[in-house]
């Protein structure tokens, strides 16, 4: 399996980028960054649903592979002149809306629709203040402990696949984000 490199670790508009670029060249017939694409978007979709489904997780795989099968039937229906991550988000929300009607005879739900509608927007492109100082802060740690701490805290990815995502073990992984946690710290006290 090809290990995804660090260039899923940056900013937002960038990622978007990268993002695009493997789907295109998977729709071109290039098998190994459609894989790569694959394996970045079911770690997006993951955080994705872990935050919305927090109530049911052994939901959120079957939710994950759903959206991916349903990104890959569907992969046809993308204009190549529009942003992809929103009509990737678009797909997560319709299947995450179809999951909510399934459940909703056993267990109702109490989330907000509206509070999704971001998704829709290229607000993603556009991060806001707050993730744009983020960013920053993160640029100035080194790839050891940035990448963890994207990977784990940001995007909520486990510590296994965060070191198959960054080809750090897994004990490098946890000694990442410990230190760079602890320089994020120190790095924000100065600034205040």
């Amino acid at each position: 399996m090809p290990r995804i490199s660090s260039k899923y670790g940056g900013d937002l508009q960038s990622r978007e980028v990268v993002l695009r670029r493997e789907f295109i060249q998977g729709l071109a017939g290039d098998a190994y960054a459609y894989q790569r694409l694959l394996l970045a978007l079911a770690a997006h979709l993951r955080a994705f649903f872990r935050r919305r489904l927090m109530s049911v997780p052994d939901e959120v795989e079957d939710l994950v592979q759903e959206t991916l099968f349903a990104i890959h039937s569907k992969r046809h229906t993308y204009c190549e002149d529009q942003p992809f991550t929103p009509w990737i988000y678009a797909i997560a929300r319709y299947k995450l809306v179809d999951f909510f009607r399934t459940q909703s005879s056993r267990a109702p739900f109490n989330v907000p629709m509206e509070e999704d509608t971001d998704i829709f927007t290229t607000a993603e492109l556009d991060a806001n203040d707050a993730l744009r100082d983020l960013d920053c802060l993160l640029q100035g740690l080194p790839d050891k402990q940035r990448l963890p701490i994207m990977h784990m805290k940001i995007e909520g990815l486990s510590v296994a696949e965060t070191a198959c995502m960054t080809g750090l073990s897994e004990s490098a992984v946890k000694v990442g984000v410990h230190r760079g946690l602890k320089a994020l710290t120190q790095l924000v006290r100065k600034k205040t």
